[in-house]
């Protein structure tokens, strides 16, 4: 017997990346919903970004730029769908290609955060083009290397403030 896909089937729409970060899941937080954090470390490697606007509320507009490498800019636009501070941020990417992410922040112990990023794309030939042309799978995996790296430096500066001024 043939299996058949329901219309609400996710098979062969989904992208994500699971990994253990070495930060706190406050710091998570606030490193992807504040613009100025969030320019140090958004998109692969050799990218940088410019926020026009960041109204994180359920309905509000993250608008941005990706600068590529080669110049080329990508113009994106998000839209908050639903936030549960600090463990759930859910992001419908309204210019194309469309698709909707959720960034999920889990405290472990020991002061670390598992951050589950699922990208769910509207088809399965939508996703497989991405990927063939804008390397969307490489694009995440380097997008979470330079959040982690990005919160180590963090963490690090953190830690040195708080040992320069013990009230704080």
């Amino acid at each position: 017997m043939e299996s058949q896909k329901s219309p609400e089937s996710t098979e062969g729409r989904t992208l994500s990346i699971t990994r253990l970060l070495d930060a706190p899941r406050d710091l998570v937080w606030e490193v992807w919903t504040n613009p100025e954090h969030i320019k140090n470390w958004w998109g692969p490697e050799g990218f940088r970004n410019t926020s026009d606007k960041m109204e994180v509320r359920p309905g509000g507009e993250w608008q941005f730029t990706m600068h590529g490498p080669d110049g080329t800019d990508y113009r994106n636009v998000h839209v908050y769908v639903e936030l549960v501070k600090p463990e759930r941020i859910v992001l419908q990417h309204v210019t194309g290609p469309k698709f909707v992410m959720t960034a999920t922040f889990v405290e472990e112990t020991g002061g670390k955060t598992r951050v589950h990023l699922h990208s769910l794309f509207e088809s399965a030939e939508q996703l497989a083009h991405v990927i063939q042309v804008f390397k969307a799978d490489v694009g995440m995996k380097q997008n979470v290397d330079r959040l982690e790296a990005y919160l180590s430096e963090q963490s690090t500066n953190l830690s040195h403030s708080k040992k320069l001024n013990p009230q704080s």
